[in-house]
């Protein structure tokens, strides 16, 4: 039985979703409401409120037989809908067969290295990674998952074999932060850490650092020493991202972007528990 994915966008070409250069799937519908989403319109499926469609300017959307309809090619990127959209979500959305994704994605193939599937979160639709990953795998291209760690990947052995690896979003550390930023517990998150990390499928770990909304160290600190063992068998990057305001929801945009001996500071946290690979975005 084929399943259908319901994607965000592609950007075909990525230098930022992985190694080399790769074509990354933002999947629709995450679980999480980050308070510093900078994709807020990710979150939500559409709920078909039609709201959007009155403020888009060319006609690109609107509605037929309950369905809400995008025409891209009348699309002129400004945004009005999904600034319009009371539920987080975007109506700017494909349906993809798994083959059909893959077609699409094939005709980068001379030029990447690998896809990476993110979100929103994937993983909440993994009934159709588990049908494309094998379709990709085939024609030479690696996967990688960026993922918030919300799923038991001991659930989905069989895409975590097949795939090269998960980039883990560990939001915070504490179950106190992680409740606040995320509205959700992180008991799984850690857990799929560890297990990742035994089966060195964890390719990367990162954190956006909001020192305003959370205990921003302690969270790199007790990350760093949760894998550091880990991290001697196969070399985890750590990724520390600076929180910016672009793309984040009016009315959330209240944090600082972090200075830079702050964040040199964290970088130099997470070396002294024995990780080299350590980046600041």
């Amino acid at each position: 039985m084929k399943h259908v994915g319901i994607i965000n966008k592609i950007i075909p070409f990525s230098a930022v979703d992985g190694p080399g250069c790769r074509t990354a799937v933002f999947f629709q519908g995450c679980n999480f409401n980050c308070q510093y989403c900078h994709n807020p319109e990710t979150i939500s499926l559409c709920k078909l409120c039609g709201n959007c469609v009155s403020h888009c300017p060319t006609g690109a959307i609107y509605i037929k037989e309950q369905k809400v309809v995008y025409e891209k090619e009348k699309c002129v990127e400004c945004d009005a809908c999904l600034k319009a959209c009371p539920y987080n979500s975007s109506p700017k959305t494909t349906v993809y067969t798994p083959g059909k994704l893959v077609e699409t994605i094939a005709v980068n193939i001379p030029f990447i290295r690998g896809v990476t599937f993110s979100g929103g979160e994937c993983t909440l639709q993994r009934e159709f990674l588990e049908e494309v990953i094998p379709l990709l795998s085939e024609r030479g291209l690696n996967v990688l998952l960026d993922s918030n760690g919300t799923f038991s990947f001991e659930q989905i052995l069989p895409i975590l074999e097949q795939i090269e690896g998960v980039m883990l979003d560990i939001k915070a550390f504490s179950l106190e932060d992680h409740i606040k930023v995320t509205e959700n517990e992180n008991r799984i998150v850690l857990t799929n850490a560890v297990e990742l990390a035994e089966r060195e499928k964890l390719k990367e770990v990162r954190t956006v650092i909001v020192p305003e909304l959370f205990d921003t160290k302690k969270t790199v600190i007790q990350t760093a020493e949760l894998l550091q063992n880990y991290n001697k068998q196969s070399e985890i990057q750590y990724k520390l991202i600076k929180y910016r305001p672009i793309g984040v929801r009016k009315e959330k945009a209240i944090y600082s972007t972090p200075d830079t001996p702050y964040m040199e500071e964290l970088k130099e946290i997470v070396h002294s528990f024995g990780f080299k690979k350590v980046t600041i975005t």
